[in-house]
């Protein structure tokens, strides 16, 4: 039986030198760490003939340059050639040459090292000379890297027939030795990452290892382990793709089979995705499914346990304690009255609830498959939308205050309590609303898996955690004994309800804050504008309200209702009029601590500090992210942890998504979140950390081995 290797080079038959001429090349482009020049495989040109021209990179011995796929740090080099004269042409695409892998301080790099070259073909028209210029640019990197760039010119004389190839068109043959060939082996890849060649030849006697270099980042984990199993005519590699990867396309790159000899030969792969379990030989060698993978079957329903549990937890948030506030009011209601309210109370809240978080699932899942990077919380980075939340609670903290009155109007006639059922769903609605900065424990998992999957089994992720949000409400109105617990309703319920005002009206401070993040300082006109307007027009209201009640004036009570909705009116105005113009120079990110040295995040300022070895702190956060803001408060901006940072030379990352950020979303993505927090530590050597959502300082401390 034919080798491997006889197998696999019968496709690049190396080409004939038939000429002992010179071959052209340019001068040189000389630096400390390399030597570049312009090289052809000819030194005439015939009619019409092709050429072949190169990038000819000659490193110093430590330094190297990187493939079309860099890795996870790098740069792809260029190359832009065009011949003026009696032949044109022009050429961009470089033909690519077998790479090393460079593992380095948890990274992988895709390299050349030495003396190489990268080709590329270049069809001329035309009879004549021709005078080539050409541009490229490329990076070189040992212990720092270095952009470097360099134009060359070569004039080539026209020949009368087709040129014979020059001396060196060895340099050529050799790059041409390293290219990978069509594959001759069917390939296919599982959704758990299983790769898998198919075909005559492949044996553990032909293969002895192998390995997979993706054509482009951002598909799989680079640095991981890629385990080998070989059976007769079939081979698997077992990649972890990463949570960001987009696999509706065919897996490319290279595998690189090398043999008991040690040869190594590359071939260019397509793998099409395939459905349901992989075959391999050794079904124990095969890995477990990663978290990478969308779930399915079981993996739903424990995708939707952590979305119940996440919304279960969130009750918990700061962001929701302003509705917990409402909802204990509502409690309190429910002590005097039967067990059938009760039930219909606790149904309504979660109808609102539930369908809350069903609308904000479906707009979430479609933009996401339009292409978009939303994620848990998008809306907030809208300061159109966090204004309009500011002044709903400002207009129900006038509500609770007495300022007026909401009633159910004709619609409360339809049922004795329909304006209670209608502040029931009102209630679980703005609990949705106000949720959202928020992410809680479980709901990481819960979101990605529902944004991964099918749009289907998202929404009822999302379903799953309004139940989570709802079922403290609904345990106290089924359990007869607890609602029986609750205090009979009094005249202290007068008193209750304005106290609750006053969470109310903290929110909107809050909420004015991140407007001011958002837009800039000249945005608190507009927002607290806004406000004064809308207080005028709930005193306006309630005077109308008890004119109506006291003498029954319907010209009063019109002319009331009236001006209410002019100020209303007005204040939506001048909302659309202040988002049109351009954001204040002034907007800000989140307050920083000096004492930490807070750098802002990138994913190129990551890596350069982990190619440093340097421990590196990530913070993901948002204006908007209560519980982001209690975190760096109460764990992270304490003495004890900005001292152990300092001592230990942490470098600390903050990540700003209080507005769009694609870099940041990016992040978030590829840690299995589509919300903040995210607090993630680098250490100097090893692997990632993920800290948990709520912080302490004693958990930052343990986390950086102070």
């Amino acid at each position: 039986m034919l080798s491997l290797l006889a197998l696999l080079t019968a496709g690049i038959c190396g080409l004939a030198v038939n000429g002992a001429s010179i071959a052209a090349e340019s001068p040189a482009v000389v630096s400390a760490n390399d030597t570049a020049t312009l090289v052809t495989d000819r030194d005439s040109i015939g009619p019409d003939q092709s050429l072949r021209v190169g990038l000819r990179l000659q490193l110093k011995p430590g330094w190297h340059t990187y493939w079309i796929n860099p890795g996870d740090a790098g740069d792809t080099p260029t190359l832009d050639v065009t011949a003026q004269g009696g032949a044109t042409g022009k050429t961009s695409d470089i033909h690519w040459p077998m790479p090393v892998r460079l593992s380095e301080g948890g990274l992988m790099s895709y390299a050349y090292v030495g003396d190489v070259l990268l080709p590329a073909s270049l069809t001329l028209k035309g009879t004549g000379g021709t005078t080539l210029h050409a541009h490229a640019e490329w990076l070189v990197c040992a212990e720092v890297c270095i952009p470097e760039s360099g134009d060359f010119s070569l004039t080539l004389p026209a020949s009368s027939g087709p040129a014979p190839e020059g001396a060196q068109a060895g340099l050529f043959q050799a790059a041409d030795a390293k290219m990978p060939i069509p594959s001759p082996f069917k390939a296919h890849v599982s959704a758990e990452g299983v790769l898998t060649l198919e075909g005559r030849g492949l044996s553990s006697t032909a293969v002895s290892e192998a390995w997979f270099l993706p054509e482009e980042g951002g598909l799989i984990d680079q640095v991981a382990p890629q385990p080998l199993n070989v059976g007769k005519d079939e081979l698997s590699l077992h990649l972890k793709f990463l949570k960001t990867a987009h696999r509706d396309a065919p897996l490319k790159g290279l595998v690189v089979l090398k043999d008991e000899a040690g040869q190594e030969s590359p071939i260019q792969i397509s793998a099409e995705q395939t459905v349901g379990p992989t075959k391999v030989e050794d079904a124990a060698a095969a890995p477990a499914p990663t978290a990478d993978a969308v779930p399915t079957g079981a993996g739903w329903l424990r995708v939707m346990l952590f979305a119940f549990v996440g919304g279960l937890i969130l009750n918990l948030m700061p962001c929701v304690f302003p509705v917990l506030a409402m909802k204990a009011l509502s409690l309190a209601k429910m002590g005097g009255v039967g067990r059938r309210v009760q039930l219909q109370s606790a149904l309504f809240y979660t109808l609102g609830v539930t369908g809350a978080f069903a609308v904000l699932g479906l707009l979430m899942i479609g933009l996401r498959l339009a292409g978009s990077s939303a994620g848990w919380g998008f809306q907030f980075q809208s300061a159109g939308f966090v204004v309009g939340v500011c002044w709903l609670l400002f207009g129900m903290a006038l509500n609770l205050l007495g300022v007026f009155e909401i009633s159910a109007g004709r619609l409360g006639q339809l049922h004795p309590h329909g304006a209670g059922h209608a502040g029931d769903m009102m209630t679980g609605l703005l609990a949705v609303i106000v949720a959202t900065p928020c992410t809680a424990p479980f709901m990481g998992v819960a979101i990605a898996g529902a944004l991964g999957g099918p749009a289907v089994m998202g929404l009822l992720v999302f379903l799953s955690m309004g139940l989570g949000l709802a079922a403290p409400y609904v345990l106290v109105a089924s359990v007869p004994g607890l609602a029986s617990r609750m205090p009979k309703p009094g005249a202290w319920m007068g008193v209750l309800k304005q106290a609750l005002a006053f969470p109310l009206l903290a929110t909107c401070v809050w909420l004015l804050w991140v407007a001011t993040i958002e837009r800039g300082v000249n945005f608190v006109v507009v927002a607290g504008g806004g406000l004064v307007l809308l207080g005028f027009a709930a005193w306006i209201y309630g005077i109308g309200q008890h004119r109506a009640m006291r003498e029954g004036g319907r010209g009063t009570v019109f002319f009331c209702r009236v001006v209410a909705v002019l100020c209303m009116v007005v204040c939506g105005a001048g909302l659309s009029r202040s988002l049109a113009e351009p954001v204040s120079a002034t907007a800000t990110s989140p307050a920083t601590s000096a004492g930490n040295q807070i750098q802002s995040f990138s994913s190129e300022k990551l890596a350069d500090l982990r190619a440093k070895g340097e421990p590196v702190f990530v913070d993901m956060t948002a204006s908007w992210c209560i519980t982001c803001m209690v975190n760096e408060r109460v764990a992270l901006d304490v003495d004890s942890v900005r001292k152990a940072f300092s001592a230990r030379h942490v470098a600390y990352l903050r990540g700003d998504w209080t507005n769009k950020d694609a870099g940041i979303s990016a992040y978030l993505k590829a840690h299995g979140r589509d919300g903040v927090p995210l607090y993630v530590y680098y250490p100097a050597h090893g692997s990632e950390v993920v800290l948990p959502q709520i912080l302490t300082p004693g958990l930052v401390l343990g986390i950086i081995g102070h």
